[in-house]
């Protein structure tokens, strides 16, 4: 049963998160209710068995235990009487309306790329409300201090009880203004699915299938060659998912998948929008970066994959999206088109300039190059670098055995 409840947190506490949003009024009031809802599970589920909705029983153990604290604060406090009221206030059917459950995580996404809120805050928030990312977790993945992404958590829900945002869906003539913001969370949802930052597994299913629906339910909404390169992206990169993991949850490169086991359907679907998206007048980043996924999803073999269109791709992203982060992806595509030494030159003056430097995968790149070219010893200390810098254990073990692979080379006996 404990395993059950974990399993059911894991996947759906986000989605009974963002419904208590809704039905609460505030974020830290909603949070704290749906972890005594999945206590209240704990408790009692065992011995009075599995409701037969969970999500709606869940949701309204976390409304009237919200309930329950709020009168007890009223007893003392008079200013609260009137939340205590409002809550009340809320029709039964609400908590068991799938429509309105479907559109609470577009409401959530929405609500925290609010324009009041300062970008930096708003993707903060939406990887703490909509992925459940710890403090720890979200400093990791913007390598910045977790005290500075605590700060802007604060900050943003400050900001959306003072400036009162509504929690809502903007009316259609508001949405393109809000596109840009919200197709960026979406995608950080879908990369923290895709390649989760920490934990025991590869791939975070829940988080990339939720970043798909909401990709499609916001084209329904706004069609828009954007929306369409996202959803196209998604769907190529997620078409992979089987074969990007072993049955015991070790990771397999790119180069070693089967390709039997990618999802063809969604490749076809995957193809058929970007297809759509690169008739548009302007191209935009995600449909460059579906074109690069497109690649990998036409080559029948991973020898015949067109690295160096790869690579052509990528430069049309870095200057229309200067990053470190997209200068990486262009050196692994130069390296496998022109070798790897032109790969570790341009990694190497990445690090020169002390970007990306607690990025674990700029170093297990450069530590790939090394191998090839060689370089054992240096090959080594990178990936030993690139593990102490990395929480994904599936990752983990991946760089040991390259490591213990190495060790007990031929040259080194």
């Amino acid at each position: 049963m404990e395993r059950v409840i974990e399993d059911l947190y894991r996947q759906h506490s986000r989605r009974v998160l963002a419904t208590l949003i809704r039905l609460l009024g505030d974020f830290d009031r909603a949070e704290e209710a749906l972890q005594d809802a999945f206590a209240a599970a704990a408790r009692t589920w065992p011995t009075d068995g599995i409701p037969g909705n969970p999500f709606a029983w869940l949701v309204s153990t976390g409304r009237f235990k919200a309930i329950d604290t709020i009168r007890r604060r009223a007893r003392f406090d008079a200013s609260q009487q009137h939340i205590e009221d409002s809550l009340y206030s809320v029709d039964e059917t609400e908590i068991g309306d799938m429509e309105a459950i479907e559109d609470d995580m577009l409401r959530l996404i929405f609500t925290c790329c609010h324009p009041a809120i300062p970008s930096d805050a708003q993707m903060a928030m939406a990887l703490r409300e909509i992925c459940g990312l710890t403090t720890e977790e979200i400093a990791h993945a913007f390598l910045v201090p977790a005290p500075t992404v605590a700060q802007r958590i604060v900050r943003a829900k400050d900001r959306i009880r003072s400036a009162k945002i509504p929690y809502e869906v903007p009316d259609r003539d508001a949405l393109p203004q809000r596109l840009d913001q919200v197709l960026h969370v979406i995608y950080l949802v879908f990369n923290e699915g895709y390649s989760a930052s920490s934990g025991g597994d590869v791939v975070r299913a829940d988080l990339t299938a939720e970043a798909i629906r909401l990709a499609r339910l916001l084209l329904t909404l706004l069609p828009h060659p954007d929306a369409s390169g996202l959803l196209a992206l998604m769907l190529l990169q997620d078409s992979r998912r089987l074969a990007r993991s072993k049955e015991q949850g070790s990771l397999v490169l790119l180069a070693d998948q089967d390709r039997s086991l990618w999802d063809r359907a969604k490749i076809a679907e995957g193809l058929a929008l970007l297809a759509e998206a690169m008739r548009a007048a302007e191209i935009g980043a995600y449909t460059v970066q579906a074109a690069i996924a497109a690649e990998h999803a036409r080559a029948p073999t991973a020898e015949k994959t067109n690295w160096r269109r790869i690579a052509f791709y990528y430069d049309l992203l870095l200057a229309a999206q200067p990053s470190p982060i997209v200068e990486l992806n262009r050196a692994v595509a130069i390296a496998m088109a022109e070798g790897p030494a032109k790969g570790l030159d341009l990694i190497d003056a990445i690090l020169g300039r002390q970007e990306l430097k607690a990025y674990h995968l700029v170093h297990s790149a450069r530590a790939d190059f090394l191998r090839r070219l060689d370089r054992t010893e240096e090959a080594i200390a990178a990936y030993q670098t690139a593990l102490s810098l990395c929480r994904q254990e599936p990752e983990q073990v991946f760089l040991r055995k390259r490591i213990s692979e190495l060790a007990a080379a031929p040259e080194r006996q």
